[in-house]
Parts: C-alpha cells; structure tokens; sequence
C-alpha cells in the first residue's frame, strides 16, 4: 500500500468526531426512552432506537480504535461489545398472531444416568417404551441413548428437562427463544412439515438468548452477563 493510501492525522479526527456523534445520538435515544416510559407500540419503537443508537455507537468506536492504533500506536480505554446482527423490525405494528421458536441446545455427558432414567421411566410406564425397548436393557444399554432420548422427552415436557437437565446426565448449551409477529394465523399442519423455515429476523418483536458467551462478557467487562430481551418495533 502507497503513502498516500495510508490514513493520517485527518482520518483519526474524523473517526473522532464520528464517534461524538454517534455518543450523542446514543444519549438523545435513551433519553427519549426514558420520557416515553410505560409499554405500547411507542415504548417499543424508543427501545428499537436505542438499539439502533448502540449500534452505531458501537461502530464509530470500533472505527476510531483501528485509526488510533494504525495513526498512532495508541487504543482507546474501553470496548463497547457489538450489538445484534438481526436486521430492523419490518413485522406489523399490531400482530394478529405470533409465533414462538424455541431452541435449547444440550450435550449428553452421562449416557448411562441418561439410560438409567428411561429405564425408571419405562418400568413406571411400560407403554411409553416403544419398538426400541430392547435396547434400554442388558450388557449393549450404552447404544439405546437414541431410544433413552425418546422415552424422556416422550415423558417430560421440555420445560421440565431444562429444570432437571442434570439428572437425565444432560449438560446445557446454548439456548434461544424468538417470538414472531404475523398478521394471519396459519391453516392447520401449513407448516408441520419444516416448523422453522418460515423464521423471518424482521418478525421478530423480542428474543431471550442464554449462552456461556455472555458469561465471558461479564468476567471481560464487569457486568452482568445475561442476556435480556431483544425488542425491536415497526418504525
């Protein structure tokens, strides 16, 4: 790269005052949070320009900082995180139905207290044990874990593995929960067939998201690393 493709001087204080700005479009938004208060399609849409604000923000910094470093030799004394990568609410402002999308993401650490609890089940129930039954018993039990699988979650509902994940001999991941807006409700069986290809990131009014990610971010920054919910509005 030439000399005079390089930046200089002229560069860092244009990132510079970008970053000003883009503090003072952060600020303005959470001021007019603040002063919308209360909940509705108002609040909501505050909330989405805040986001969108601490997006910015987030940019400018990260703009000024690679400058800095490049001009300079120097870096800036903190690291705003980035904010989402979903694009803006495009859903409608009064949703007529929503949508909710949930994913909980485990590792089997103990496959033999996984099997061990299917047994227990299916000694309690022997009518939740299917075809692959054989497989829960004698010296090979360590091959059913796909059929221990069905037999718990045919058992429990979702909510309760999560409670009691580490008694099945389940290890959490990370998880995620969407909520989506629409306008009409959707015929019967339309979308059995492939449940979460209709998933559009503009529909999306909140999403909760849990991951060992933010555990990090709180060590890293001081701060309480769960992650809140999402919440973007129609502008």
């Amino acid at each position: 790269m030439s000399d005079a493709a390089q930046p200089g001087a002229a560069e860092v204080r244009a990132a510079a005052e970008a970053l000003k700005t883009a503090l003072d479009r952060h600020l303005e938004a959470v001021e007019r949070r603040s002063a919308e208060g209360g909940s509705g399609a108002g609040a909501a849409r505050a909330e989405a320009a805040v986001h969108a604000a601490f997006d910015e923000l987030a940019a400018a910094g990260e703009a000024y900082d690679e400058l800095l470093y490049d001009v300079y030799d120097e870096v800036t004394p903190f690291e705003i995180p980035g904010g989402d990568s979903m694009p803006a609410y495009a859903g409608p402002e009064e949703p007529s139905t929503i949508g909710v999308l949930i994913r909980r993401d485990y590792t089997v650490v103990e496959p033999q207290r996984l099997m061990a609890q299917a047994q227990r089940v299916t000694a309690l129930d022997p009518d939740s044990a299917d075809a692959d039954e054989e497989a829960l018993e004698g010296p090979f039990a360590g091959s059913g874990v796909h059929a221990a699988l069905s037999v718990l979650f045919g058992e429990y509902e979702p909510d309760e593995i999560a409670t009691r994940h580490e008694e099945f001999g389940l290890e959490e991941g990370d998880s995620t929960l969407w909520v989506i807006a629409g306008d009409e409700p959707a015929e019967p069986g339309e979308w059995l067939g492939s449940p979460f290809d209709g998933a559009d990131p503009e529909q999306v009014v909140c999403r909760f998201d849990v991951s060992t990610v933010f555990d990090e971010e709180e060590d890293l920054y001081g701060e309480d690393g769960d992650r809140g919910p999402v919440l973007r509005a129609a502008d």
